[in-house]
This record gives structure tokens, C-alpha cells and sequence, in this order.
């Protein structure tokens, strides 16, 4: 376990629900290097993908959403990783949960959270699914279609409502929601008045300007739109809304403090005094995505002239779904743990264009083109950071590569 964590924190997520009773090692902010070369030294014979989770990360995440955004209370986005460690550390840490599914919420449940900290922000669900909610107390849902108000009316009457509405602008999103989800402006007052025709109560406003969100400007339009709506509903007569739903969208980094600086604008222009109003928000990548690192096992290579081909144990088709589905841009670097271990990094080697494979027997497996590389040879390893998000989460077992073994290992950094 290392020294004894003096970061208020440490106490509080070693012994969160999914994190107590495992192994979690303290490493130094430079130390994931090391700790990754000490799991290798253990798989001389398996040699399997891992990951390794970093708490720390994790902890510093939830400070910076604490100090930037003060009023936004975080739902943390299960389907963007619902690995145990990560959702037990983002509860004990004070962290809400967006849920989509009967599944998530089990998860959630299971670790011991209370169903009032769960917004289930499906705005299409499957009745079986609404019916659980409703049993196990999950009282707050996204609607966006008449159709969804008669089964919510049907299963789960008592249930409170958020309309989610399309976001005016999502161009600057990396994968765009509008197409899907949100109610148009001239569908708005119709569907409350559905809602209100049901004796459904529509609490407040729901939006989401896409994930992995560029321009912070869209929240400003958004949460102008969301403004209109709850006027919309003092003159319809309706209970005066009381929640405010900005959704996700966020990146760690600086394109974070501009969106925190837009959204504190926008809702001091449009909600400068909105009594009670609670303003909460569904960030996944930003918990996730950083928190995160893959190392890779190199199982095969080619030379072809001057370009290198490389196989790795994972691929497309596993962690690196994400470079289809959330066009993701990936990087990673070696550690050449049997081809050169008097300079484990490779730092100073000459560099080749290389391509690097996933292991299926798929073509489109390809992970990496073009990337410059020094010389590696079969067994030495390829590090991916940033894989926390849409990664693990979304791959398959496709040609018996089953994502969902690839083993987590837990680490600490910044909390002694």
C-alpha cells in the first residue's frame, strides 16, 4: 500500500465500495512507469492487456469540477466506464450517477448508493426497465416524446420529469446527440401539456450539447433554451420547474475552464435568480477518460523495407472501439521490456513508421498507421494513456478476444 495517504481524500476512496479489500498502490506523480514495469515483471507467461486506474487522478478530477463549478452538482455518466473502482471512488467522493438502463442502476445500487442520487437520463425506455425504477425508488427521468409519457404514466405515474430538449448548437461535438434525442422548440409546450394532461410532473429541463464537446458557446445557447421552457410552463400554469439539466460534453484540460467560464455566464444571464433551482450535470469523460492507462502486449510483427507492422493483444474490436464510435485520437508510447531493457523507453532510438494491428482476424483491426516507432520486437509492450473513456465499456468479445477479462489494476498517485 505505500506510505500512510495524509490527502483528506485517501481515507475516504480507499475505503469506498468497489476500491476497499483490493490492492491499491501508492505511486508518485511520476511513478506509472514503474508501477506498470512491475505488473509486466508478474506476466512473464500471460502477458495480457491491463489497465491501471489511478484514484489520484480520479480525486484531482473531482477538486477541479468542485472549484470551477460549485453550483453544477456532477451525475457521473456510468456508460462511459462502470468499472467498480471508478463508480465506488466518484460516490464516496459525492458524485450522483446519470444511469440508462435497468443494469447501471443495479451497479449503482449495489454499491451502496441511494436511488435519489440516480437520474435515469434515458429519454426512450423499454417498460421493464421503467417498471425496476419505479421499485427500487428511482425518481427522476428524462422524457422527450409523447410516446414516452403514456409508459411512464403506465409504470411509473409518481415519477418526476425532466423534457430534454435538443441543444441549439452540437457541431462541436465529437459524437453529436441532437440527431437522436431532444424535443424541438414547437414540441416543447405541446408535450408539457400532454404532461399536464396526465397529471405527470415535470420538474425541470434536461439538455446535452453532444459528448466530447468543442465550443463552449453551446452551452450558453442551450441554457437559453432551457430558460424559455421553464417560462413556457409558468405560462401554461404548471408547478415552477426547479431543475436544470446542462447534461455532458466535458474534457479534462483547458477546454474544461472555458466551459465552466460560459456556463457560470449563461446562467447568470438566464437563471440570476431562479429560487430554488438545483443545476446538475452528466460529466463522463472528464472523470473518466484521464483516470485510465492500457498497456499492450506486442503477440506479432512484419518488416516491410522501411515500414514495421506490429500486432497487439488488443484492439478495434475491444478497448479501441472508441477510435470508431467516439472518433477517438489515440497515442502510446513503448516499453521495450526484452528488446532493449538498458533503455526501457526507447527515448533517443531512431523512429520507423509503423503500423500497429489489433488481434482479430479483421482487417479493419487497425489500431495505429503511420505512427513513429523505434525498432520493437514481439513480447515488448505498447502504453496507451487516456483509455478511461468509451473504451473498455464498449468492446466485444468478438473472435474470443473478450474485453470485459482485460484485468484493472489500482493505483494512487497525489494523495500522500
Amino acid at each position: 500500500m505505500g506510505s500512510i495517504p495524509k490527502n483528506p481524500h485517501a481515507g475516504v476512496v480507499l475505503g469506498a465500495p468497489g476500491v476497499k479489500g483490493k490492492m491499491v498502490t501508492t505511486i508518485s506523480q511520476n511513478g506509472l512507469t514503474e508501477f506498470m514495469l512491475s505488473i509486466i515483471s508478474k506476466k512473464q507467461e500471460t502477458k495480457e492487456p491491463f489497465y491501471v486506474l489511478d484514484l489520484g487522478e480520479v480525486t484531482a478530477l473531482m477538486d477541479k469540477w468542485t472549484m470551477a463549478l460549485p453550483m453544477v452538482r456532477p451525475f457521473y455518466a456510468v456508460k462511459c466506464n462502470p468499472d467498480p473502482a471508478l463508480l465506488g471512488s466518484l460516490a464516496a467522493l459525492g458524485s450522483n450517477f446519470d444511469c440508462a438502463s435497468r443494469a447501471e442502476i443495479e451497479s449503482v445500487l449495489s454499491l451502496g448508493v441511494s436511488p435519489n442520487r440516480i437520474v435515469y437520463a434515458n429519454p426512450c425506455k423499454q417498460e421493464s426497465h421503467i417498471k425496476y425504477a419505479a421499485s427500487v425508488g428511482v425518481n427522476l427521468t428524462t422524457f422527450d416524446s409523447k410516446e414516452e409519457l403514456d409508459k411512464i404514466r403506465k409504470w411509473h405515474s409518481k415519477c418526476a420529469l425532466l423534457i430534454r430538449i435538443k441543444a441549439p448548437d452540437d457541431s462541436g461535438a465529437r459524437c453529436p446527440l441532437g440527431p437522436k434525442y431532444g424535443a424541438l422548440p414547437e414540441e416543447v409546450t405541446p408535450l408539457l401539456q400532454a404532461a399536464q394532461t396526465a397529471r405527470l410532473n415535470v420538474v425541470g429541463v434536461s439538455f446535452h450539447i453532444g459528448s466530447g464537446a468543442t465550443h463552449a458557446r453551446a452551452y450558453k445557447g442551450a441554457i437559453a433554451s432551457a430558460k424559455s421552457v421553464f417560462e413556457a410552463a409558468v405560462r401554461l400554469g404548471m408547478p415552477r420547474m426547479k431543475i436544470l439539466n446542462i447534461g455532458g460534453g466535458f474534457t479534462a484540460g483547458s477546454q474544461f475552464d472555458e466551459a465552466a467560464t460560459a456556463i457560470k455566464s449563461a446562467l447568470q444571464t438566464y437563471f440570476p435568480n431562479e429560487p430554488g433551482l438545483t443545476v446538475i450535470s452528466e460529466p463522463g469523460r472528464f472523470f473518466a477518460e484521464s483516470a485510465f492507462t492500457l498497456a499492450t502486449n506486442i503477440i506479432g510483427k512484419r518488416v516491410r523495407g522501411d515500414l514495421r507492422e506490429y500486432w497487439i493483444n488488443d484492439g478495434i474490436y475491444g478497448s479501441m472501439n472508441c477510435i470508431l464510435y467516439d472518433h477517438a485520437t489515440i497515442t502510446c508510447t513503448p516499453l521495450a521490456c526484452n528488446s532493449n531493457r538498458a533503455n526501457l523507453t526507447c527515448k533517443g532510438l531512431r523512429a520507423y513508421s509503423s503500423t500497429v494491428f489489433g488481434p482479430t482476424c479483421d482487417a479493419l483491426d487497425t489500431v495505429l498507421t503511420g505512427h513513429q516507432l523505434p525498432e520493437l520486437q514481439i513480447n515488448d509492450w505498447l502504453v496507451f494513456p487516456n483509455m478511461g473513456a468509451y473504451t473498455a465499456a464498449a468492446g466485444s468479445s468478438f473472435n474470443g478476444f473478450n474485453t470485459a477479462a482485460i484485468l484493472t489494476h489500482l493505483a494512487s498517485s497525489n494523495m500522500n
